[in-house]
Order: C-alpha cells, then sequence, then structure tokens
C-alpha cells in the first residue's frame, strides 16, 4: 500500500504543472476571451434593448398624436356639423320671413281685390239704378207717348 501510495503522489507531482497549466489557460481565457466577449455581448443587448424601449416610446408618442389629431378631427367635425345646422337654422327662417311676407303680401292683395270688388259692385249697383231708373222713365215715357198719339 505504501508503493500504490508512492505512486499516486508520483502521479500527483506530474500532474501539477498541467493543473498549473489548465488553471493559467483558465484565467487566461477568463480575462483575454471571455470578459471582452461579455461585455460586447452586454453592450450588444444594451443596445438592443435600448433601440426597443425608444422604438416602444416612439409607439407610444404616435399613438398620443394619433389620439390628439383624431380628437382634433372630431372637434373640427363637431364645429363643422354645428354651423352648418346653425346656417340650417337660418335658411329656415329666412324662408319662413319670406313665406311670411308673401303671405302677407298675398292676403294684402286679396283684401284689396276684395275691396275693389266691393267697389266696383257698388257702382254697379248705383249705376244699373240709375240706369234702370232712366231706362223706366223712357218706358213710361214711350208708354204715355203712344197712348196720347
Amino acid at each position: 500500500m505504501g508503493d500504490a501510495l508512492h505512486a499516486l503522489g508520483q502521479i500527483l507531482l506530474n500532474a501539477v504543472p498541467t493543473f498549473l497549466l489548465v488553471l493559467l489557460l483558465h484565467f487566461y481565457l477568463k480575462y483575454m476571451f471571455f470578459k471582452p466577449m461579455e461585455k460586447v455581448l452586454h453592450q450588444r443587448y444594451e443596445a438592443t434593448e435600448g433601440s426597443r424601449k425608444m422604438a416602444e416610446e416612439a409607439i407610444e408618442r404616435a399613438a398620443a398624436r394619433t389620439a390628439e389629431y383624431e380628437d382634433a378631427l372630431r372637434a373640427a367635425r363637431s364645429e363643422v356639423y354645428q354651423s352648418q345646422e346653425i346656417l340650417h337654422q337660418q335658411l329656415q327662417e329666412r324662408e319662413t320671413a319670406q313665406l311670411t311676407t308673401a303671405r302677407q303680401a298675398a292676403e294684402t292683395a286679396v283684401r284689396e281685390a276684395r275691396e275693389q270688388l266691393s267697389r266696383d259692385v257698388e257702382q254697379a249697383k248705383a249705376t244699373l239704378g240709375r240706369e234702370s231708373d232712366a231706362l223706366a222713365n223712357e218706358i213710361t215715357e214711350a208708354i204715355l207717348r203712344g197712348s196720347a198719339a
């Protein structure tokens, strides 16, 4: 057993330079390859995440502006509809006023025509009354002349 331990000690003693080389290789690769690689990967990740965050913020700003534009568009449409409604009401009021004026003018014309017709009827009655008196007188004179002759 002593020989086995001695052989094992000899193997371990021979493995120490290999172990030190592997350890040295480990630290060399860690500082010369993996740390810079990790740093580059971290920067790449940050740049990618930064770009994503900036894109998300840009999308949020665009959505906010879109909402503002839609609100402004709704307000403008509302103003247009209100102005159209006001214009429509004004046109209706003008039409009603013109219709009322025309109706009053027509009523005045009808009243004047009735009054004129009434005056014409009175004049015709008076004229007929005079003419009938004159005609009655002529008939009476003709009858009296005819019986005197």
